[in-house]
């Protein structure tokens, strides 16, 4: 809808994780090189954690685009934490390209077992990825636990990769887990961006997008500085309040986004707003503290599912001043 307005070739601000669009920052160069360094060098266990949308899964996909250029890496790529131990098993084994209906715990373990040494014999590479593992029962992570113990005298047999948000660290952190945890080689953490990454960010993904020079003419300084502090340097977040804002700039026919429009992105998108009206009302005796908090969250979801037509709308309006997406 505005990248011809912006002379641009592609959406730059998509949420969904593209390898392509990745922008490596220290911390997530050292997380992808711990990753594939682990998996390479059979460590035998990594974990990755961060918030809700500081790149974790994109990060994931830049890894399995590297092992896919070889041929001696196979993978199970694991993304539902919510399973029983026999579920977990059944699908790992099926991602492998084992049968694994109609079969018990101990034959899918059995089947598993010698997936893993069968290749490992060959000097092949086996790997099980799984993303979202802060939502895994300590019943799984023991049954995780075990798999670790497929080994040789000299190396891993079985790379396990678990991806999560910070949750993943407590529950490693129990008691309970503790034989787990001894077991990690590695361990990274992604964090929000900084303001300079912020700028640079959102620089590259213009700039890949086709926006070449005019980049920081789109989103000057004062408006990424408005970005950051809204997003507070998540960059999932980041990308929604940037596509909005090129979309009321575009219904402005607006060459420059300004801190004004980002205000009222963060404003519609109730950034800053949700959370202090939750704190306010856990402090609060008062009953209707808690109704408007609730009220707040309810009118934020419908704002969400009015999104679709409000876009579909800027085809149709006169240029002024609207919603965003």
């Amino acid at each position: 809808m505005y990248k011809s307005f912006y002379n641009l070739t592609r959406n730059p601000f998509e949420i969904t994780p593209d390898p392509s669009f990745l922008f490596p920052t220290k911390k997530h160069n050292e997380a992808l090189a711990a990753l594939y360094y682990g998996v390479r060098r059979h460590k035998g266990f990594v974990v990755l954690t961060g918030e809700v949308g500081t790149g974790k899964t994109m990060l994931l996909r830049c890894l399995l685009q590297l092992l896919k250029k070889t041929n001696d890496v196979s993978y199970a790529y694991v993304f539902n934490g919510r399973l029983s131990p026999a579920e977990f098993l059944q699908y790992v084994a099926g991602d492998f390209g084992l049968p694994a209906a109609n079969k018990n715990k101990s034959e899918l373990l059995l089947d598993l077992f010698w997936y893993v040494v069968s290749r490992g014999r060959q000097n092949l590479t086996t790997v099980l990825v799984v993303d979202e593992a802060h939502q895994l029962s300590p019943s799984i992570l023991e049954e995780i636990r075990l798999l670790t113990n497929l080994e040789t005298t000299q190396t891993k047999l079985l790379q396990i990769l678990l991806v999560g948000q910070p949750e993943l660290d407590d529950k490693l952190n129990s008691v309970q887990l503790r034989q787990l945890k001894q077991r990690i080689a590695f361990r990274s953490k992604l964090i929000p961006l900084d303001l300079d990454e912020t700028r640079g960010y959102i620089e590259r993904r213009l700039q890949l997008a086709g926006a070449s020079s005019e980049a920081s003419t789109i989103f000057p300084p004062q408006t990424i500085a408005a970005v950051h502090r809204y997003a507070e340097g998540i960059p999932r977040v980041i990308n929604t309040i940037c596509e909005n804002a090129l979309i009321a700039a575009y219904s402005q026919r607006m060459r420059t986004v300004t801190p004004g429009i980002v205000e009222e992105v963060a404003v519609e998108f109730r950034l800053g707003v949700v959370h202090s009206n939750w704190t306010d009302s856990a402090n609060s005796d008062d009953g209707m503290s808690l109704r408007d908090a609730a009220k707040t969250l309810l009118d934020f979801h419908d704002q969400l599912q009015r999104i679709p037509a409000r876009e579909r709308s800027l085809r149709v309006t006169a240029p002024m001043r609207m919603g965003k997406q």
